[in-house]
């Protein structure tokens, strides 16, 4: 059994912290190929591989945020007919990157609509070309440049488009009945993010970003986040948001500093940490920096 429906209010981290046993919690915490589990009001989300999967079971069909992988999109797509004979609607993507649309594919033949910003299909379709799998893609056929509404069944969603983050094409995608909203890979939580430069990323943008996301939904809005350092908080509140433009800020105040200071790019590499962010973690903190070194210096 995949772990369902442990998560009614608040976040994964409520719900954690109910867990008083010792055997409670190494129960939760085995070793599982993919987790399928429900937040609220028939929305839920998928982990295996790749960034995080959203999903909603309405009555007219089901619509899904994101595609991972082949292999892990045909786990999900199983586990959803385990809820109900009923058709997959909407394919939404948050951005072009390999593993949140690469499962795409998957979803031929099955799904009725596949949504994305427009930049998102047009980064896309250049990886694609330039990697030679466009045989392999499953394209965005409905897209949009700032937002894109849909009823279905009780649920009321909306993607929204605030400007270039961690590419030029990333949607944010609110279930304004459940008040859930999956930020795709703008929000990297506690874990060094991958800043695509060459898909039109902008940190000083991604920041107000942020902001606007934190303007336009509440202190009650559960966000879904497309990675997190700890598998277990991929989903959380505006506190995360907040911590995790306070990273962006501090990564370019210090390598502006660093370069203010006649520091070169190797040695501005060499930076093991960001002041003020010792949260973040994990592999790629040279990745964060490069992105920066160039964005202040280009």
């Amino acid at each position: 059994m995949k772990r369902r429906d442990f998560i009614q209010n608040a976040s994964l981290t409520a719900a954690l912290l109910s867990f008083s046993t010792k055997s409670a919690w190494a129960a939760l915490m085995r070793p599982q190929d993919y987790n399928f589990m429900t937040l609220r009001d028939s929305i839920g989300i998928f982990t295996e591989a790749g960034g995080t999967i959203g999903w909603l079971d309405a009555d007219e069909g089901y619509l899904v945020i994101d595609a991972q992988f082949p292999h892990s999109a045909a786990h999900l797509i199983a586990e959803l007919k385990k809820l109900g004979s009923k058709p997959f609607s909407y394919l939404i993507n948050t951005h072009h990157h390999g593993d949140h649309t690469a499962g795409n594919i998957a979803f031929k033949g099955l799904v009725g609509k596949v949504v994305a910003h427009n930049n998102s299909l047009i980064n896309q379709k250049a990886v694609a070309k330039k990697s030679g799998k466009e045989s392999e893609q499953l394209y965005p056929d409905t897209v949009f440049t700032e937002s894109w509404e849909l009823k279905t069944g009780k649920e009321f969603i909306k993607a929204h488009y605030f400007g270039a983050g961690h590419t030029n094409g990333d949607a944010i995608v609110h279930f304004q009945n459940a008040n859930i909203v999956h930020m795709g890979d703008l929000v990297f939580n506690r874990r060094y993010p991958f800043i695509d430069k060459s898909a039109g990323a902008d940190i000083a943008s991604w920041i107000q970003v942020l902001q606007k996301a934190m303007d336009t939904f509440d202190r009650d809005t559960l966000f879904i986040f497309g990675h997190s350092l700890d598998p277990e908080k991929v989903v959380g509140g505006q506190a995360d948001l907040k911590a995790f433009q306070d990273y962006l800020s501090s990564l370019l105040e210090v390598v502006s500093s660093k370069i203010k200071a006649g520091e070169s790019r190797e040695e501005i590499m060499k930076i093991a940490s960001i002041p003020g962010a010792s949260e973040w973690q994990g592999d790629g903190i040279e990745r964060s920096l490069d992105a920066a070194y160039q964005e202040l210096t280009q």
